[in-house]
């Protein structure tokens, strides 16, 4: 479940001027600077998606010719509500133990720093791919008994899960899973 939060205040800048210079809205941000990024997030206009949704956030030719294709496996709506630190932590380590026992192409499942979402980084999973699988992790989300290495030895904050909130926020994101291909943008 995703927690509301006071809305920022967001003035649209210099979007039109930056339109008409060849950038699109989506790299305009709340103060109207035009300056693409490095990083891949900070060049999506995050007032603009619709959460919940599943969208391809990069990909990555490595020199041997595999692909790398990250994910953007967004629960809440950005700046309008988050999920609790012990939801999203419980729900990374299920997600990351849990997808492995559909396949062995996941290379990573990491929380958001604003804790709306989450990144999956894959070895070439397909978006046609990646959906089924994410569908069955959640649905074995659903019926687990325990978050897996909730303890001292195994976590950096072993005491920090919830169980019952990692369910009822997926449940929500698996209700919406009709959605999950439109982020809106």
């Amino acid at each position: 479940m995703c927690f509301g939060v006071s809305p920022h205040n967001h003035c649209r800048g210099r979007e039109v001027e930056a339109v008409a210079l060849g950038f699109g809205p989506d790299l305009v941000d709340n103060v109207g600077m035009t300056n693409r990024m490095n990083v891949e997030s900070f060049n999506l206009d995050h007032r603009r998606v619709v959460a919940p949704y599943v969208r391809v956030a990069d990909r990555k030719t490595l020199p041997g010719g595999d692909t790398l294709i990250k994910y953007d496996v967004r629960y809440c709506q950005p700046n309008v509500e988050h999920l609790e630190m012990d939801t999203i932590h419980s729900i990374e380590h299920m997600s990351a133990e849990l997808m492995r026992n559909h396949t062995d192409k996941l290379i990573d499942f990491s929380p958001m720093g604003c804790q709306t979402g989450f990144y999956a980084l894959t070895l070439g999973l397909e978006i046609s791919e990646f959906l089924p699988i994410l569908e069955k992790t959640c649905e074995d989300i659903l019926v687990a008994t325990e978050v897996p290495a909730a303890n001292e030895v195994q976590c950096g904050w072993g005491a920090n899960h919830s169980l019952e909130g990692a369910k009822t926020a997926v449940r929500a994101f698996l209700d919406k899973r009709s959605e999950w291909e439109d982020a809106g943008v």
